[in-house]
């Protein structure tokens, strides 16, 4: 049967993408008692595509906030695999950590991580509401526009 969040999910007519495998010497998640530590996830979609270039100059800020959401949508997957797709077992988002590849004068990071941030509402309701920060970046690997990281508390 499924779970809260998987009907959650077919009502906003979400499919999450298959988590991806680590392209360096790390893990994905790391649960250190009842907190998951999801490592930085790129705006990357199936297929391998994903928004490259500064957001202020290739980039503009739509895009760059849709591209929040992808990183959203591969940590909510990366979950899922890490609780072997039982994703009720989020008690909380904790936080959110946000990186924005932008020009030096762009101001926007907030809005651009609101991407991510609305999505983990919209999908755990006031669970989904957490601490963040959003952080200007001279560049990310891949030279992705954003990429997003997160704690949960699970049960």
């Amino acid at each position: 049967m499924a779970g809260k969040i998987d009907a959650r999910l077919k009502e906003l007519g979400i499919v999450l993408p298959t988590a991806s495998k680590p392209v360096a010497n790390y893990v994905p998640v790391v649960i250190a008692g009842n907190l998951a530590f999801v490592s930085g996830q790129v705006s990357i979609v199936p297929g391998g595509a994903a928004t490259k270039g500064k957001v202020g100059a290739e980039v503009d800020v739509p895009t760059a906030v849709a591209s929040a959401r992808v990183c959203a949508l591969n940590i909510i997957a990366q979950m899922a695999a890490a609780l072997d797709g039982d994703l009720d077992r989020v008690v909380r988002v904790v936080k959110l950590t946000g990186f924005v590849n932008a020009v030096p004068e762009f101001e926007q990071q907030p809005i651009v991580i609101n991407g991510a941030s609305d999505l983990m509402v919209e999908i755990f309701g006031d669970a989904g509401r957490h601490a963040r920060a959003a952080v200007g970046s001279g560049s990310l690997p891949l030279n992705v526009s954003v990429e997003v990281d997160a704690i949960f508390q699970i049960a």
